[in-house]
């Protein structure tokens, strides 16, 4: 994965619209692929690492991208954390996960907002 452009930036947060607040505690990791000469898709997965969402939903330490990555991946183990706010149970949603296009050198922060039946992501500032 190798480009003249400086690499792309990724962050997120998660916001349990059920309740009207942040979800902290939720584990999410990130994964990476590159683009071949014409700009498609090269390459399998890589792992890149993970964080783990803070009281205000926030992972502030994910990994950097490496150069020339086209796609990006965000895996929210979002099972623990609707299980303990209902109290047990089996969760509808055990995880969400969010492939999205980036581009060389933008920041790109993508929300995650959940509730115990379903989930909306979108391009954030």
């Amino acid at each position: 994965m190798s480009t003249d452009h400086p690499a792309a930036t990724v962050s997120t947060h998660i916001l349990d619209t059920a309740l009207g607040r942040p979800a902290g505690g939720v584990a999410v990791e990130l994964s990476a692929r590159g683009a071949d000469a014409a700009g498609g898709e090269a390459g399998a997965w890589a792992a890149l690492g993970g964080s783990t969402t803070d009281a205000d939903g926030r992972c502030g330490d994910l990994p950097a991208l490496p150069a020339g990555t086209a796609r990006v991946r965000l895996r929210f183990a979002t099972g623990p954390y609707l299980s303990g706010r209902a109290g047990g149970g089996t969760p509808f949603l055990p995880e969400v996960t969010v492939d999205f296009t980036v581009a060389p050198g933008e920041h790109h922060h993508v929300p995650l907002l959940l509730s115990p039946y379903g989930y909306s992501v979108y391009r954030g500032s």
